[in-house]
């Protein structure tokens, strides 16, 4: 278990319409406490699990939604399966009242198996949901999703966009862990990933410090959070995040956004290009790439390229719409 005395800040009079621009902008995670109290769905739930999934079902599009399926053993830890070849649970394509079914029959069990829909479009799956369950992000770009299932675990990873996650029904616990604690968290694959993302291979509920020693100091380092329904958190960029769903149904919504237009493209495509790129290059010159790198792309020097004239600087002028798809397909031409 977590032993960080670190704390969250909160805070207590948020409304869905009215979210700080601090909060939005701030550079560490933040608990809104109540912040979505009011929404209907949390209202069912404050009634019953029953109340709760009947009120979600009303929206169904009937198309069907990706499920993950492990055996009560896995405990609800969406992971690996032993000798890393694949994974512990089955993806499924299932309704919602089919997984829905299946979570309720499975109450009763002393050690269920998992049921697990993660990161599933709202507007596309549950159209209408969002005219009384939403919050107001102003003109931020923002994708809206829902999480539903059972107790489960989902192992630390982090989102390149912000990300307000509300809790609506059941209770949550995040353990958060700031980005430059990457290298005590040993990261697994970054092909091979349970939903896309790389993820920690420590077991947060249960650390092996034995096998994992420098974890000791991701874990002081960390934050953990409760929330109850009704609750939200922003989580900042790159921030790395376990989750635990500890009822035997839960939901939540969240709201991802970035700070850059979507046509920039994601970053990790960019990492992923260098190791195949860069990494086994001789010491020297990953120095001297290093180098260029900072130069084009991680320094600030509002005066590095005042010396070419302005109307051939090009994309060291920054990067529109326009300026990155050619750039793109001038990429994927090198790529061939």
């Amino acid at each position: 278990m977590n032993t960080s005395t670190n704390t969250v800040e909160q805070f207590l009079d948020c409304t869905p319409d009215n979210i700080p621009a601090q909060v939005l902008s701030s550079d560490a995670p933040v608990l809104l406490k109540g912040l979505v109290a009011d929404w209907p769905l949390v209202q069912a739930g404050q009634q019953s699990t029953q109340a709760a999934a009947d009120y979600i079902q009303q929206f169904d599009s009937g198309q069907p939604l990706t499920t993950y399926e492990g055996p009560p053993e896995i405990e609800g830890r969406i992971f690996y399966n032993k000798d890393f070849t694949g994974f512990n649970f089955a993806r499924t394509q299932q309704s919602l009242a089919q997984v829905i079914e299946k979570l309720f029959a499975a109450q009763s069990d002393a050690t269920p198996p998992t049921y697990y829909i993660g990161s599933t479009m709202v507007d596309h799956w549950l159209p209408g949901f969002r005219a009384k369950n939403d919050i107001d992000l102003g003109d931020r770009e923002r994708l809206v999703s829902i999480w539903l299932g059972n107790r489960s675990r989902i192992a630390a990873h982090y989102d390149f966009p912000h990300n307000i996650a509300c809790s609506v029904v059941g209770k949550r616990r995040v353990t958060l862990f700031p980005p430059e604690q990457l290298a005590n968290l040993y990261v697994g694959p970054l092909e091979l990933t349970p939903s896309g993302q790389p993820i920690s291979l420590v077991d947060t509920c249960n650390p092996d410090l034995t096998r994992y020693p420098r974890y000791a100091e991701a874990q002081a380092a960390s934050y953990t959070v409760e929330l109850e329904a009704g609750d939200a958190l922003f989580i900042p960029s790159m921030w790395w995040h376990h989750v635990e769903a500890l009822e035997s149904f839960n939901v939540l919504v969240n709201y991802w956004w970035r700070t850059t237009p979507v046509y920039q493209g994601s970053p990790l495509n960019a990492l992923h290009h260098a190791i195949m790129s860069l990494r086994d290059l001789p010491l020297e010159q990953r120095r001297v790439w290093q180098n260029l790198f900072n130069h084009y792309v991680f320094e600030e020097n509002a005066e590095a390229f005042e010396h070419i004239p302005e109307h051939v600087r090009g994309i060291l002028d920054g990067v529109d719409e326009s300026s990155a798809r050619a750039l793109r397909a001038q990429l994927v031409k090198f790529l061939k």
